[in-house]
């Protein structure tokens, strides 16, 4: 085992919208920004991860940066297989004289078409897998976080991340009912975006947005620890020159607000399609929340009011999808009707 080890790599991708999380060996490895930057003629590679991504929003006419990943799924195959080659690169088998075959388990949305696993599965091959395995990602989630899949008792499982929303309930290792909402991180973003916009008159960019929605970001209007006001740079749109607006974590849950009600319908919606022995399942045990989005402040509370139920929020809720693909990866044998 130890020789067939040494010349196999294994790896747990969490291949996200906004993320893309590597595991070997129950270690991270990568944890970058699913984003590369390219040379418009050559199609040369400039940079992925961190480094494209403060790119991002500031390139010249030569450099192109792309975001593969839409909605979680690939909108832009060449480069997909391009930076998850780049990441792998990463992990550490470059250089070496006989490079290990590669076996990847790969997390996707549970609401995906075939068309767009076959991407999925297609990318990766191409970046370098021998084998490529699939799991969803709300049984990914629930891994991670430490919930018994296998067991009769049902749990609820909502996984923000930076495209979707993936709300499932599973119970005797499947998921039995779920519901998949291109409403997540992103979307945020774009609200915060146009907040911006009508409000204050100013233009800011997703990279903005996104550090508006990390320092003040809420999803309820009453938060017991309040963050203090944050300054946003931008483009005065009468102007058109440089100002700075100070925003409160109110006025970001307003802007917030359509899109998290969005949220609620659909996790309402999959508790109206939940069997009723296992929705007294879901009654003792709660809500369990994963993803980056879980993060945004207050959103475990307003979901909490608006199903009376409990809601948990995993701890390491960003990490949750690919730890669990990486302990179904090392428990292939007992998780193997789970990954496809």
């Amino acid at each position: 085992m130890g020789l067939f080890s040494f010349f196999t790599k294994e790896l747990a991708i969490d291949l996200g919208t906004a993320n893309t999380v590597i595991l070997h060996n129950d270690k991270v490895v990568i944890d970058e920004p699913s984003i590369i930057a390219l040379d418009r003629a050559t199609r040369r590679i400039m940079a992925v991860g961190k480094k494209a991504l403060l790119m991002h929003g500031r390139t010249h006419e030569n450099i192109q940066t792309v975001r593969p990943l839409k909605d979680g799924v690939i909108a832009d195959f060449q480069s997909t297989e391009m930076m998850l080659r780049e990441f792998i690169k990463m992990t550490g088998s470059k250089g070496l004289l006989f490079p290990p075959a590669l076996k990847m388990v790969i997390c996707i949305p549970s609401g995906i078409t075939e068309v767009e696993e076959r991407a999925v599965r297609d990318s990766a091959e191409q970046s370098g897998a021998k084998e490529v395995r699939m799991i969803h990602e709300p049984m990914a989630a629930a891994i991670g976080i430490g919930i018994d899949v296998l067991d009769a008792n049902g749990n609820m499982i909502i996984d923000i991340g930076g495209g979707t929303s993936e709300i499932a309930v599973l119970a005797l290792g499947g998921i039995v009912t779920s519901k998949s909402i291109k409403v997540a991180g992103d979307e945020f973003n774009d609200d915060i975006i146009d907040f911006m916009r009508k409000k204050h008159n100013i233009a800011i960019g997703e990279a903005t947005a996104e550090q508006v929605k990390i320092n003040v970001g809420s999803a309820i209007e009453d938060l017991e620890n309040p963050p203090e006001d944050y300054e946003v740079y931008g483009r005065d749109l009468l102007q058109g020159i440089p100002i700075a607006v100070k925003v409160s974590y109110q006025e970001i849950a307003q802007a917030l607000d359509r899109s998290i009600s969005k949220i609620e319908m659909a996790v309402i919606n999959a508790l109206e399609n939940t069997p009723s022995e296992l929705s007294a399942d879901i009654y003792k045990t709660g809500i369990y929340m994963a993803g980056g989005g879980s993060l945004l402040r207050g959103l475990d509370k307003r979901i909490a009011k608006k199903t009376k139920l409990k809601v948990h929020v995993a701890e390491d809720p960003l990490k949750a999808v690919a730890r669990g693909t990486s302990i179904a990866l090392k428990n292939f044998d007992k998780f193997t009707f789970l990954i496809k």
